[in-house]
């Protein structure tokens, strides 16, 4: 099955001839992707790759990348971390819709990861939503890939945690 991906990298400053990363990324297998060179310092691949499942594309997809450029960093799997306005799209409702959906169901719908003027929620944690509630016409594929995307940027964030502080924070943030 294909999935669609995007993973954004931020590159160290003695790897960013971006000509030659793009010819790398095309060598090590990266040729389904469009490769995004906007901003300063940070490159974003747009695949569109087959894979047994989502998480064999998106792991193949890291692996290919790391061959190409090791020194880059991960910043972003997606999608994955989205707004209102980009769910709707994906289940096909207004944003109007999905925000009164949200505001109507305030006690089960999903918690943002990020609540504020502008909030932020784990696209697949508002599929699911969606998806039990019935009646919306989800991609099983769209789904597959967010929750692959999800678990790859949890992982990518534990890198950070101490140890010594991860254990004592594991319980209280259930």
């Amino acid at each position: 099955m294909e999935y669609v991906f995007t993973l954004k990298y931020q590159l160290v400053a003695e790897d960013c001839d971006l000509d030659a990363i793009v010819e790398r990324l095309g060598e090590a297998g990266c040729d389904d992707a469009t490769v995004g060179v906007g901003q300063p310092g940070r490159i974003a691949l747009f695949f569109s790759r087959e894979g047994e499942s989502a998480f064999a594309a998106l792991v193949s997809a890291l692996k290919d990348i790391k061959q190409a450029v090791p020194s880059a960093r991960l910043v972003e799997a997606g999608p994955d971390f989205v707004g209102l306005t980009d769910v709707a799209e994906i289940a096909g409702v207004s944003r109007q819709n999905m925000r009164k959906l949200m505001l109507s169901h305030a006690i089960d719908f999903p918690p943002p990861v990020h609540e504020g003027s502008a909030s932020v929620w784990h696209l697949s944690d508002i599929l699911d939503w969606l998806n039990a509630r019935g009646g919306y016409d989800i991609q099983t594929n769209v789904l597959d890939v967010a929750k692959s995307a999800k678990q790859v940027n949890l992982a990518r964030g534990t890198r950070e945690l101490e140890p010594r502080l991860n254990r004592q924070l594991e319980c209280l943030v259930a």
